[in-house]
């Protein structure tokens, strides 16, 4: 398992950067500089281990691409090398959060209060709904 460091400078490495022109703030600035970046990461590339590969592709099923590139956009900055190290990170906090097993869940029983608060809210219920009922003769 490769730690986030080693990750971070992988996704520098291996990732691919196109910029364009970017919305928002910014003035005449905004139609003429290219700063938002979009950023190509080849998962393949980045020597995650086979089942690391397939719990990130099952997480970011959404990012990424049909060649198998998971694609970031950012724009928030008005500069070019900022927005480079902002989508650089996010890539990193993405695939590290998808890294891991997730938790199985275990199974446990509800405790006595929880069993008798369920039963007063039953008879409360019961009892609200007895009282619509017309009276009997």
């Amino acid at each position: 398992m490769i730690s986030p460091d080693e990750l971070a400078r992988r996704v520098a490495r291996v990732g691919r950067e196109q910029f364009s022109r970017s919305g928002g703030p910014g003035g005449q600035n905004v139609n003429k500089v290219s700063t938002r970046v979009t950023l190509h990461i080849p998962l393949r590339e980045l020597g995650l281990s086979e089942d690391e590969l397939s719990r990130v592709e099952k997480t970011l099923a959404g990012r990424i691409t049909v060649a198998g590139e998971l694609v970031l956009h950012c724009g928030e900055s008005r500069h070019r090398e900022v927005n480079r190290r902002i989508a650089q990170a996010r890539a990193v906090e993405l695939i590290e959060s998808a890294r891991p097993p997730r938790q199985r869940r275990k199974p446990t029983r509800p405790g006595r209060a929880a069993r008798e608060r369920r039963l007063a809210a039953k008879r409360l219920q019961s009892r609200r709904k007895s009282e619509r009922r017309p009276p009997e003769e």
